[in-house]
């Protein structure tokens, strides 16, 4: 019996565990899944004879080093920052591990000790990273097999709130860490456009977008990720003269979202003085200079936002007028922003959220210029069987049983960028129905 150990049974794991415990039926896993509070794995693995739900904290070294013994594959669903500690045991103890999260310079670093224990360290195997970059790695080896040279690729990712349960003039919803989508974008966005070096410093970055369009939904506007220049690396595209990779949002949400970038809003450096005292509306009146009027109106005027338009509606949605405490002591305005902001985009029960994904590919075969679209959607079924659980969980648990059964024999730290892993990733993913949808042109 292959003994499969999980940490941490959040939000994002119901997919991972569902997935692996039918395949435990098939392959006789037993599937132990740790998390903190006890109950919440017990209701994930729902009583399933090949489950083994525990209480576990990883601050106990002892019953931590315990577990990862007894294991033959970990699944670190912890915070990011937690995988290293998590892998150094893994070394150690000859475990093969499987996270989600991008490959830190830390994990990097076990690479040469990982081969030596003849383990592997899988990283990025969820989402964005993980399907994007097994998707975009499929497409840019067979141009490069047809004798194509790429000359632009631009990929776009957002998890979304679904049309059937878009009810607010945002058009969004928090599916994933409220916290991060406060904070995204912070830092000069980077990438490469036509040979030329480009930069977006923050307080432009969602000014600078682009039109995203997808067939069956309409479109989106993309604004740029921090970092798209290590992936020509990644990609092996090192010469490419054109590379973004972009985060995706409903069309009109960043020209929205400027208001409190420019405000100050999204600061997460300092802490405000009785932020506990603070309404809503003197959170914002505190980031205008000091006049005379009523908020709204100053604001429009610092801001040159049309009173009347659809920025303006949002922000009224969102009740950044109101006289409404937000109760929040020591806090940062990032975390006051994201207060309020729970308070108005938290799923709803009967909510389904959505990930939508496009690569644009550009690429010469002769002389003759091409063009190829890949979209990804996918729905959620229900406000727990979420797109973004399964689309991150999914393929981790493909990898999983697919390093189980041996059919991945790399060792060290890897990515799915390589065929011997996209390619079984890929083909089983389109049976769960993760399919992306080709278009030239």
């Amino acid at each position: 019996m292959k003994k499969i150990l999980i940490l941490g049974a959040g939000r994002s794991s119901s997919s991972l565990i569902e997935y692996l415990l039918e395949e435990a039926k098939k392959h006789d896993y037993e599937v132990t899944v740790a998390d903190t509070l006890l109950e919440s794995a017990e209701q994930k693995t729902k009583k399933n004879p090949y489950a083994r739900p525990i209480l576990l904290d990883i601050t106990d070294e002892v019953k931590t080093h315990a577990e990862i013994q007894r294991a033959d594959l970990v699944i670190s669903m912890l915070p990011a920052f937690l995988h290293p500690a998590i892998a150094k045991q893994c070394v150690k103890l000859k475990k093969h591990m499987v996270t989600a999260s991008y490959v830190s310079q830390e994990m990097k670093d076990l690479n040469e000790e990982a081969k030596k224990a003849r383990i592997i360290l899988m990283n990025e195997a969820g989402l964005d990273p993980g399907i994007d970059h097994a998707s975009a790695m499929k497409i840019i080896h067979q141009i490069k097999a047809k004798g194509g040279k790429l000359t632009a690729f631009k990929s776009f990712t957002g998890g979304l709130i679904a049309p059937e349960s878009d009810d607010n003039p945002w058009g969004y919803k928090f599916t994933w860490n409220p916290r991060n989508v406060v904070l995204a974008g912070q830092g000069a966005a980077r990438y490469i456009e036509n040979g030329k070096y480009a930069f977006i410093p923050y307080h432009k970055l969602f000014t600078r977008t682009e039109k995203i369009r997808f067939d069956e939904l309409g479109d989106f506007e993309g604004y740029a990720n921090r970092d798209s220049l290590s992936y020509r690396s990644v990609y092996e595209i090192e010469d490419i003269p054109t590379l973004l990779r972009g985060t995706l949002r409903k069309a009109g949400y960043c020209e929205a979202w400027n208001v409190f970038v420019q405000l100050g809003m999204t600061d997460d450096t300092y802490t405000i003085p009785e932020s506990e005292k603070l309404t809503v509306k003197e959170l914002v009146e505190s980031f205008l200079p000091h006049a005379e009027g009523d908020v709204k109106n100053r604001l429009a005027g610092y801001l040159g936002i049309h009173l009347e338009g659809e920025i303006m509606e949002k922000l009224e949605w969102l009740g950044l007028f109101d006289d409404t405490k937000l109760n929040v002591k020591n806090a940062s305005p990032a975390l006051l922003l994201q207060t309020l902001l729970e308070s108005k985009w938290s799923l709803k029960v009967n909510d389904i959220d959505m990930i939508v994904m496009q690569h644009q590919f550009e690429y010469d075969i002769n002389g003759t210029p091409h063009k190829l679209l890949s979209s990804l959607i996918v729905k959620g079924d229900d406000n727990i069987h979420t797109a973004m659980a399964k689309t991150v969980g999914l393929p981790v648990g493909i990898i999983t049983k697919l390093i189980l059964e041996d059919k991945i024999k790399l060792k060290g730290v890897q990515t799915p960028t390589v065929e011997e892993i996209y390619e079984p990733l890929l083909k089983e993913l389109e049976t769960l129905g993760i399919r992306f949808k080709e278009k030239e042109g």
